[in-house]
């Protein structure tokens, strides 16, 4: 019999809340809008990377590769661009759920 998963890696799964979804989290969002460089540093530091290795794209791909979060480079890449403040707010919010669900 083949091992087709790893123990301890997760299922393919989607981020647990949506890119505009904005009043799930009116703290994150206020963040998000009017001090996004305060937003990308709390992620950084919550996911032990330095926040000058990059923020956007570089700390998404890292995030959905190690929850196994559906997606690919492109579209990390495109949504970092247009959208930096929604896709930090989306990542802030993922990462607050998995800390209280205990899988952060």
């Amino acid at each position: 019999m083949a091992v087709t998963r790893q123990p301890g890696q997760f299922s393919p799964s989607e981020f647990q809340t949506g890119l505009c979804d904005i009043c799930d989290d009116c703290k994150v969002c206020l963040c998000g809008a009017f001090c996004h460089l305060c937003l990308t540093i709390t992620i950084a530091n919550d996911m032990g990377e330095c926040c000058l290795c990059g923020i956007g794209m570089p700390i998404r791909s890292v995030y959905r590769t190690k929850y196994n979060i559906n997606g690919s480079m492109c579209n990390d890449y495109l949504t970092s661009c247009f959208c930096m403040s929604c896709a930090s707010c989306q990542l802030k919010r993922d990462i607050k759920r998995r800390q209280e669900q205990g899988i952060f």
